[in-house]
């Protein structure tokens, strides 16, 4: 163990903290200038651990402070950090820190941060090795020069010291002291013993007379404890049977108490029932407005369905009547056409055959026009035409002429071919088109049957959604309803809480949750209440244990706490008491063993990190079956015992108990807020959940619907495209029809041309055969007879050729008329018959009809639901009416109850008021009496029977009596056999005293006899040992030299008679008489180890130094310290000595492995330390640093050259 450091702080010149360099286990030297504060720093080493400083007054504390210039300084403290590895100082850690913190009005010692007394202080130290009888491990200043001045007896008291014969000498005055005492109380207790015998002297003559007094008083005794007896049993039986009046009283009104608190309990019940119907009822009204108006809403949407349906089915039936009418037209119409087209063929063979016998006689009459025409050209040729060149120019250019006719009919023949061709294929196109849209229609047709049906799903899952979000809507309603009702009763059950909580808890509680809040404080675990959990019928056992302490707050260390606090002392905020689970640890309880002793810990449920703090508040309190059981097990185990009705018994005895109010029960309430909460936030997690749904179904019908919408767009959209096919079909119809008519009129407009190109071929081929023949001018025979038959064969011809054309123009009209009614009128209405037959309206209609039919009928099942709802509302409206109705009468009664029980109460308090004044008047009497029985004091044995028989009339006339009988003894001593008795008992147990208290003085003598033995062996002991390391130290102080020590005793006078005489002068004798065998300690020394030895008187000042510190090095040895502080102890030595001295401290250093530190101004020492420390003064203030040798070395020498 040794000095590790030094912190200084505000001490003396040290006004700002300083603390040292690491010192050396060994040996350290201080140096510096005077006035530096170096000595300052051994008095502050010296101000933690020694008796310097203690009990110091406010002005000698002032003195130690710091006094520069600057702030003043108000407190200061000195630390020494010591090295404990080897456990020198009886603390569980290899560094000590001890400090000393001293102030105008304090003086406080810390170990390791934690306060502890001076005396503590000082034995951890003694424990340590530093011996309060040898202060000598401390040299300061002047203590040498000291011990150069003792004479010799003060020497043997320092060798008395240093042997521990204080101890002795405390203990023998003590019990000389005692002795002292002892015979004072032995002069006084035979003072006292001759008193008694004085006094039982006299005594003795008045017993006899006083023997036939104390008859009488024994008969009147007798007499009075009989009649007071029968006096008190009589004023015990009226009070009996008045405590069972009152009893039958509080009985009936207990019971009527219970009956009206039941009752009033009942009310409040009722109350309660009565807000929730009325609440319900309220609710149901709103249910039932709601469910009124869907009602009506659904009632209307029926109508409207209805008349829509309606509409619908009277369209369906007039489409199927048309579609009927129809076929039945269509039938006749088609029989029409039949015959039509019968007839027109018919017309048409017979107008093909006209046509052809008309062209077959037009043909013939123009061959015979022909021939005729020849034949008349043929005849006047000649006459027309000069020469045979003549008429072949002219036939020339007929046929020149004939041939552009033909080439003009020939293009007109490939023109209208082309222009057929291209009607043909018109036509063709045509029919692919209306084909084509056919087709399309057809698709169409399938797809808007599909929309359709995708129509009706979507309308079911529509249905389906919206009933599905309903029904959440309903359940949304009904946890909003009870969420809002349970957080009424959270807020109800924390206002009663309040009202049965302390103000200033209840406001520290709150302080406590808006400072943590509001500064971010963890680890505050809450208070004890919100924390722990137990069945219902340990309520009260619980709050009664633990009272105020279940609002004691658990948090997790006591820097939290002292935080809080402080935050709550700076807002004034309430009191509040911490539980740092750090801190507390449950104590270990054994509990009995027995099936009616329950722990009340077993029963609670708290978090396992909380059990430290629950075991502080409820392990040494059980829970038993009832109050005898609970006085028994207080009694034999020594715990606090409680009933589960709240009754107490402490492990000391006392007992509490009475009405415990349950309906105030704070942990009910806290359990009433706890399931409240939960039930809360269940109700709100299965709210967010229905809302959640909600929000899918909704989103899942507004998909619905947009996709209804699409499918409604699509259905228009195909619905429109389907007309416009019909409508392009029925056009495409018209323009084939009109194509097919230019087709006809190009086909017989290309036979008229092609008639007309074989003809102008015959011209062409006749005028070409006529060229190059003969002109003649007559006919031939055969000629002539064809020229005669030729013209009436052509008007024959020609009339017959009239007869046809008027036929054929007559077939051609009604053919014309056949054809025209066929097509604009029977094929044009056929079509239409079979656009009505076909038409798809029908079907649409009759979907359209199944979905008004199916949203009729889901009218009519809403209908009859919300009918249903609405008679279920109305029936739970009336049911809750016809409860409300109930509720009052059952209220109107209670409040009778109630009103019945108050007048019974009045009448109850008057009686019990008159019964209360008798009980008085009868205690009295018995307090009066039992008074008088006491006063009578003890009784002989037969007093209590003796006169027991007689009334109490007869018991007064004998007390009467006996009364005049003891006025004859009126003069009598009557307490003189009690004196007799009582100075005889005194006297015996003087006299027993008197032996112990002699007894007492022999041992007293024989310890004190003991003590001077101990005591002269301790000094002896002492002696020897400092008297031989004294030989040593002085032998290795000087060399060559030798010394000893003396002890001189009291025969020691006469032979030495050259000692001086104050040192050979005898001792006084001690205060207690005792002679000291001892009267002093010689120093004899030699420097030169020849001749005579000397005295200290005959020493130079720096031999009587040597001298001391041989003395003090001896001392030393003889009862080692840890570490050594020396302070300039070589400040008279001669430098030999000085050498010497520091050769012998780092020698002890090395081998007693002991510290050392010193302060010096002389080389010496500096050489042989391992670490030197330089103390510096600048403006008032000291400094510490280390320095090294060599600028230690040159710090002396300079200080030195300056003093010279």
């Amino acid at each position: 163990m040794y000095i590790k450091q030094v912190v200084i702080e505000g001490f003396k010149s040290y006004r700002e903290q300083i603390a040292t360099d690491t010192f050396s286990p060994k040996v350290n030297c201080v140096v510096g200038a005077n006035g530096s504060g170096k000595s300052n720093f051994f008095h502050a080493i010296r101000f933690v651990i020694s008796d310097l400083f203690h009990n110091l007054r406010n002005e000698e504390r002032q003195a130690l402070l710091h006094e520069g210039a600057g702030h003043q300084v108000l407190s200061a403290f000195v630390e020494i950090v010591f090295d404990n590895s080897d456990n020198r100082i009886p603390v569980d850690k290899e560094e000590v820190r001890l400090r000393r913190t001293i102030g105008v009005k304090k003086d406080e010692y810390f170990l390791d941060g934690k306060h502890i007394t001076k005396t503590e202080v000082m034995n951890l130290l003694e424990s340590a090795g530093f011996s309060r009888s040898n202060p000598y491990y401390v040299v300061q200043q002047g203590k040498i020069a000291s011990l150069t001045l003792m004479k010799d007896s003060e020497r043997l008291d320092l060798l008395k010291e240093i042997g521990g014969t204080r101890v002795y000498e405390e203990r023998r005055r003590e019990s000389l002291k005692i002795m002292q005492e002892t015979g004072n109380k032995r002069k006084q207790i035979i003072q006292v013993v001759q008193y008694l015998n004085d006094r039982l002297r006299e005594l003795d003559e008045e017993k006899e007379e006083l023997k036939k007094y104390q008859e009488l008083d024994r008969e009147r005794k007798s007499l009075e404890y009989t009649i007071y007896d029968k006096e008190l049993h009589d004023a015990k039986q009226q009070l009996t049977q008045i405590e069972e009046d009152r009893y039958k009283i509080s009985e009936k009104s207990a019971t009527m108490y219970n009956s009206v608190s039941d009752a009033h309990e009942k009310c409040k019940k009722l109350d309660k029932s009565l807000k929730d119907l009325t609440k319900d009822a309220q609710s149901l009204s709103r249910e039932k407005e709601t469910i009124e108006k869907q009602r009506t809403e659904a009632i209307k949407k029926r109508a409207k369905l209805e008349l829509d349906d309606k509409d619908l089915q009277d369209k369906i039936r007039g489409n199927i009547r048309t579609k009927e009418d129809a076929v039945e037209q269509l039938v006749l119409l088609e029989q029409e056409i039949q015959e039509s087209n019968a007839e027109l063929s018919k017309i048409n063979q017979s107008y093909d055959k006209q046509v052809r016998e008309e062209e077959n006689l037009a043909r013939r009459i123009m061959e015979r026009e022909k021939q005729l025409s020849i034949l008349y050209q043929k005849q006047g040729r000649a006459t027309q035409f000069a020469n045979k060149a003549a008429r072949d120019l002219w036939l020339q250019k007929e046929i020149k002429d004939y041939m552009q006719v033909l080439s003009s009919n020939q293009v007109q023949e490939k023109k209208l071919r082309d222009e057929i061709e291209q009607l043909k294929k018109d036509i063709r196109e045509q029919d692919a088109y209306i084909k084509g849209r056919r087709d399309e229609a057809t698709k169409l047709e399938s797809l808007i049957s599909g929309y359709r049906q995708s129509y009706s799903q979507f309308k079911l899952e529509r249905d389906r959604l919206h009933d599905e979000r309903k029904s959440l809507w309903e359940r949304e309603s009904v946890l909003s309803s009870e969420i809002d009702r349970l957080k009424s009763e959270v807020v109800k059950a924390e206002k009663s809480l309040d009202h049965a909580t302390p103000g200033d808890i209840r406001r520290g509680m709150q302080s406590v949750r808006r400072i943590c809040d509001q500064n971010g404080i963890g680890g505050v675990y809450g208070p004890i209440i919100e924390l722990l959990d137990c069945d219902e019928k340990y309520f009260t056992a619980v709050e009664v244990t633990a009272g105020n302490s279940l609002f004691h707050v658990v948090v997790e260390n006591d820097d939290i706490s002292t935080k809080i606090i402080g935050h709550l002392n700076a807002q004034k905020g309430g009191r509040v008491t911490f539980v740092p689970l750090n801190r507390v640890k449950a104590p270990q309880v054994a509990y009995p063993q027995s099936s009616d002793v329950i722990p009340l810990l077993k029963k609670m449920k708290f978090l396992e990190k909380y059990r430290s703090a629950f075991g502080q508040v409820f392990s040494k309190t059980v829970i038993c079956r009832d109050l005898d059981v609970a006085t028994r097990v207080a009694r034999t185990d020594g715990l606090d015992c409680i009933t589960l009705e709240g009754d107490q018994v402490n492990k000391k005895g006392g007992m509490t108990g009475g009405f415990y109010d349950y309906r105030r029960s704070k942990l009910k309430f806290i359990s009433t807020i706890r399931e409240n909460m939960k039930s809360v936030r269940m109700n709100e997690e299965d709210l967010s959940k229905i809302r959640e749904e909600l929000q899918k179904t909704d989103q899942k019908i507004n998909e619905l619907v947009a996709e209804q919408q699409k499918n409604d767009a699509k259905l228009a959209h195909e619905k429109s495209l389907l007309e416009q096919l019909k409508q392009d079909s029925m056009n495409a119809e018209k323009q084939k029809h009109s194509i097919s008519k230019a087709l006809e009129k190009k086909e017989k407009l290309l036979a008229s041309i092609l008639s007309q190109i074989d003809q102008n071929r015959a011209n062409i081929a006749m005028k070409e055969a006529e060229m190059g023949t003969e002109l003649v001018d007559h006919l031939t025979k055969e000629e002539k007879e064809s020229l005669s038959r030729l013209n009436p064969e052509i008007t024959d011809l020609k009339k017959e050729l009239i007869t046809y054309r008027s036929k054929r123009m007559e077939t051609e009209t009604r053919k014309s008329e056949l054809e025209m009614n066929l097509s604009t009128n029977l094929v044009k209405r056929k079509e239409e018959l079979e656009a009505v037959n076909q038409s798809t309206e029908t079907e649409m209609l009759q979907g359209e009809a199944e979905l008004k039919k199916q949203e009729l009928m889901d009218a009519n099942l809403l209908v009859k639901q919300l009918t249903q709802q609405l008679k279920r509302v109305t029936e739970s409206i009336n049911q809750r009416n016809r409860e409300l109705e109930s509720i009052k009468a059952e209220k109107d009664k209670l409040k009778k109850l109630e009103e019945e029980y108050q007048t019974t109460l009045q009448d109850e308090a008057k009686e019990l008021e008159q019964i209360c004044s008798k009980k008085n008047i009868y205690l009295a009497k018995q307090e009066e009496f039992s008074k008088k029985i006491r006063e009578l004091g003890p009784l002989s044995s037969d007093a209590f029977e003796t006169y027991k028989r007689k009334n109490i009339k007869d018991l007064y006339k004998q007390l009467h009596r006996c009364n005049e009988k003891l006025q004859q003894f009126s003069h009598v001593n009557k307490k003189a056999l009690d004196q007799y008795v009582n100075f005889q008992e005194q006297k015996q147990e003087l006299q027993k005293r008197q032996a112990e208290l002699d007894a007492g003085d022999e041992k007293i003598k024989e310890l004190i006899s003991v003590l001077d033995m101990r005591k002269d062996e301790s000094i002896e002991r002492t002696f020897k040992g400092v008297a031989k390391h004294f030989r040593e130290v002085f032998s290795e102080l000087v060399q060559g030299g030798h010394g000893f020590l003396v002890m001189m005793k009291k025969k020691d006078n006469n032979d030495n008679a050259d000692n001086d005489m104050d040192d050979d002068e005898p001792r006084p004798a001690e205060a207690e008489g005792r002679v000291e065998k001892y009267i002093g300690v010689k120093v004899k020394v030699s420097f030169t180890g020849q001749g005579e030895t000397q005295s200290m008187k005959q020493l130079s000042g720096g031999q009587k130094t040597v001298v001391a510190l041989a003395l003090i090095f001896a001392i030393q040895r003889c009862d080692p310290a840890p570490f050594y502080l020396f302070d300039e102890i070589d400040a008279a030595l001669d430098p030999q000595y000085r050498t010497a001295v520091g050769n012998m401290v780092r020698r002890l250093a090395d081998m007693a492995n002991t510290q050392f530190i010193t302060t010096t101004f002389r080389p010496e020492l500096v050489k042989v330390a391992d670490k030197i420390y330089g103390v510096t003064h600048k403006n008032r203030v000291s400094r510490v640093n280390i320095i090294t040798q060599e600028g230690a070395i040159d710090f002396i020498e300079h200080d030195q050259s300056q003093n010279e």
